[in-house]
């Protein structure tokens, strides 16, 4: 017998002889004369009809069992699907126990509370329609890149630098260091965290590869417990080399965007489906960008501006030099029209130190753009960096860090280029193009304060 996925089963175009397809339970119905039996894989989000006699039903054969059956592949009389299999022989493989499983046949549960079982919530349709997503999207950007000539390079998890100047780090030790606190002895010798972002690591490479990305695990020990908020996430990061405009930046960041879509709705678009059917709210379904553009841009000037004006009241004031709340960054969404907003030129003193000086009036700006997003708020941040010597030395001197960053002057004394680059939030950005509400539910195994399980 010829093995089949359930995707390849359902996409045959005539019957074909014997075959063998393997998954799990997902209903059973019997009736006197022919017992019923959908069971799916994992390949696509459609079930595989199985049509049987009676007489192999067995105790066992549950919602949720996994199975094994032979018979013949034959084209479907009912119009709701192409091809089922007529079995001649169905092997439970592994028995479910239906009263303590915690999901139930032909349910629809809601994501809070298949969140409480992360060991089997991947069993359910919109979880397992996730992780096909997830999975297409990661190589959508990857080939973006890849067609776009960048190098792809492993930034380190553990590092000894902060970049973000967020102070919100995990700092890692050996379980033997815990113990003896008494002496204070690093492994590494120095203090070692965990990444918060592939940045700093990124522009060493862009000093010999005038493209690079990195995508990748980060760690953020937010106490938040907010629906955009994960302490471990993945980032894709991009740097390019003699860049001096923003646009450059910018126009990566929404051809990676668009492309990366485009690729995910033509290559899932089921299990697309099933989000702007039963998932998104409404308010999400109506701005989905097909069409990401129009986009708008404003300066974060007019942005503090518009929000001044505002006829609602926010819960943090907006005043110029402060950083833009997840409050504002959606009335900013909402005011220009549900659409992608990019931000640019942000105050000097509330952006890390690696940002471009703009040089500029009594309002003093650096080089930075902020990509907002209709029902997610920031997915995007980037920034022109600083290459001239003089500008990073003084800076980093006042902050107090030249003595931890001599390697980075050191890269503007050694062949220093023009370059920028962006960061973008892979579950962010999942949340944005099927409209969940809760970053939890776009990762496999969601990790945030007070909760690590498995």
């Amino acid at each position: 017998a010829v093995r089949l996925r359930v995707r390849e089963a359902l996409a045959a175009q005539e019957s074909s002889g014997e075959v063998k397809v393997q998954g799990w339970v997902r209903s059973v119905r019997s009736q006197k004369e022919v017992l019923f039996l959908h069971i799916n894989d994992g390949s696509s989000l459609e079930h595989l009809q199985v049509v049987a006699d009676p007489s192999l039903e067995n105790r066992d054969l549950t919602f949720g069992s996994a199975v094994e059956v032979q018979g013949k592949l034959v084209k479907s009389p009912h119009k709701m699907q192409n091809m089922e299999v007529k079995a001649e022989t169905i092997r439970v493989v592994g028995p479910c126990d239906t009263w303590s499983f915690p999901l139930k046949m032909k349910s629809r549960h809601p994501l809070e509370y298949v969140r409480q079982f992360p060991h089997l919530r991947c069993r359910t349709n919109a979880l397992a329609s996730l992780l096909r997503i997830r999975s297409e999207a990661t190589a959508a950007i990857h080939s973006f890149f890849q067609d776009n000539g960048y190098v792809h390079i492993h930034t380190p998890i553990l590092t000894s630098n902060d970049c973000e100047g967020a102070g919100e780090l995990f700092q890692i030790e050996t379980s033997n260091e815990g113990r003896d606190s008494a002496e204070k002895t690093h492994f590494f010798n120095v203090p070692a965290f965990l990444t918060v972002s592939g940045q700093l690591h990124l522009e060493v490479m862009a000093g010999a590869f005038t493209h690079v990305f990195t995508f990748g695990p980060t760690f953020r020990a937010e106490n938040s417990q907010s629906r955009r908020h994960l302490a471990e996430f993945y980032m894709v990061e991009a740097e390019l080399s003699f860049t001096e405009s923003l646009q450059d930046i910018i126009q990566v960041m929404e051809d990676l965007v668009k492309t990366a879509t485009s690729t995910v709705l033509s290559k899932c678009p089921h299990d697309v489906e099933l989000f702007h059917k039963y998932i998104a709210p409404e308010q999400i379904l109506n701005t989905f960008f097909f069409s990401f553009f129009p986009s708008c841009r404003i300066s974060y000037n007019e942005a503090v501006e518009i929000l001044k004006q505002a006829s609602q009241t926010f819960t943090f004031k907006p005043e110029w030099g402060c950083d833009l709340q997840t409050e504002h960054e959606k009335y900013l969404v909402k005011h220009c029209g549900e659409v992608p907003v990019f931000v640019i030129n942000y105050p000097y003193d509330l952006k890390p130190f690696y940002m471009r000086d703009n040089e500029d009036g009594p309002q003093h700006t650096v080089a930075a753009v902020d990509l907002l997003v209709p029902g997610v708020g920031e997915l995007c941040g980037g920034s022109l960096r600083e290459e001239r010597l003089p500008f990073l030395e003084s800076r980093l001197q006042r902050l107090g860090l030249a003595d931890a960053y001599q390697w980075y002057l050191d890269l503007r004394r050694f062949g220093s280029v023009p370059h920028g680059g962006f960061g973008m939030g892979f579950e962010r950005y999942l949340q944005y193009i099927l409209g969940v509400d809760n970053i939890k539910d776009v990762i496999p195994f969601p990790r945030y304060s007070h909760s690590c399980l498995l």
